[in-house]
């Protein structure tokens, strides 16, 4: 392995440490509320099962982003954080717009921001994507898993 490529497999931590601890803020957040207070804003929206949907959504971003920030199974587990993803752009954000934030208005306290657009699920998406086809990166359980099994 050439050295370029060996330094290259360490840029994957930071953005798998990034990503899994922002998928468990969310997942945090959504535990605290409570799944059923998620549940009704799915209700809402309009998805099935919308009670059952907030306790599989939270329960992935908590499992998942763990999963992610320990390197643990990321191709099987980025698949249903992908799909996560791309349901929460096509049902909340896609109607903002692209760009993530959006100053609204200014007052005494500051800027007023208004709902985010889809910008940030697509970077979720893409760093999702490039953790899937770069494979076990150094510090993580997938490579620590890969080394156990060819001895």
């Amino acid at each position: 392995m050439q050295k370029g490529t060996s330094l290259a497999q360490w840029s994957y931590l930071p953005l798998r440490f990034v990503m899994g601890t922002g998928f468990m803020v969310h997942g945090w957040a959504k535990w605290n509320r409570g799944p059923a207070t998620f549940g009704k804003l799915l209700q809402f929206l309009g998805v099935p099962l919308p009670d059952f949907a907030a306790w599989i959504v939270t329960l992935l971003e908590l499992i998942g982003g763990f999963a992610m920030i320990i390197g643990a199974f990321v191709t099987i587990i980025s698949i249903p954080l992908i799909i996560s993803m791309l349901v929460a752009m096509l049902t909340v954000n896609l109607r903002y717009g692209f760009s993530a934030i959006k100053t609204i208005g200014l007052n005494e306290s500051g800027p007023i921001f208004g709902p985010p657009g889809y910008e940030i699920n697509l970077l979720y998406i893409a760093g999702l994507l490039i953790l899937m086809v770069a494979g076990a990166s150094p510090w993580s359980v997938d490579r620590w898993l890969q080394r156990r099994s060819r001895t």
